[in-house]
């Protein structure tokens, strides 16, 4: 047990850090098995590898069919829509301006597993909106 969460930590570690073939060596080496193949770690960096390859399809299918803890919302938020804008980018052949962004977000909503359910609106989520309205 203490020699799976050191993986998971050094997991944490090399996710964070610039050295992405570095993390896809160390992912690459772990045995298969159910406790790292389903944990939390494992796949945020297994999701970062993917991106980071531009392997956008397994990028998305770990970011839709495994849960994840609010904390790592924000990051993989981040690269579900990065990935999304940049494949459009390939598309057009240009980079996207604002309208084009929002037509992505429009497009590919971020999935459940990282979404808390929040509507949001000019990127605020609608409660900060109210909050910022009525202040």
């Amino acid at each position: 047990s203490s020699g799976i969460n050191a993986e998971y930590g050094v997991c944490e570690v090399l996710s964070q850090g610039e050295n992405i073939e570095r993390l896809a060596r160390f992912l690459w080496s772990l045995p298969s098995c159910d406790h790292l193949d389903k944990n939390e770690s494992v796949l945020k960096a297994r999701a970062v590898v993917a991106f980071h390859r531009g392997n956008f399809k397994d990028l998305y299918r770990i970011l839709e069919s495994n849960h994840f803890s609010q904390c790592n919302h924000v990051k993989l938020q981040h690269i579900w829509l990065r990935a999304h804008y940049l494949q459009a980018e390939q598309l057009r052949g240009r980079p996207l301006g604002a309208v084009g962004k929002y037509r992505v977000r429009k497009k590919f909503p971020l999935p459940r597993p990282i979404w808390d359910g929040a509507e949001t609106g000019y990127c605020f989520k609608e409660k900060s909106r109210t909050v910022l309205r009525d202040w």
